[in-house]
């Protein structure tokens, strides 16, 4: 069964529904929201919760489909982890 979970975003409080078990995930999301919230606020391009929030979605969106169609980010963040694994591979290979 769900249940509902208060949050806040950009200091305003929310009531959310969430199921069962997924509070956790729930309360990531909302500090990411949040995140590009305050980020579009603070560059003092755009007035106005609604449109900061409308900015906040459309970007978020973008990132998604980037990370979905295999976009550069998500090549970039493969780079990243194969270099990371070759850097612990060649430390545990000295030992």
């Amino acid at each position: 069964m769900g249940k509902s979970l208060d949050v806040e975003i950009m200091g305003r409080q929310y009531r959310v529904a969430c199921d069962e078990g997924e509070e956790n995930l729930l309360l990531q999301a909302v500090a990411y929201l949040d995140r590009k919230m305050l980020e579009i606020r603070d560059a003092g391009k755009l007035a106005g919760t609604d449109r900061i929030a409308v900015m906040a979605a459309l970007n978020m969106a973008h990132e998604l489909l980037t990370i979905r169609s295999g976009g550069l980010e998500f090549g970039e963040y493969r780079r990243r982890i194969e270099a990371m694994s070759d850097a612990l591979a060649s430390v545990t290979e000295q030992r």
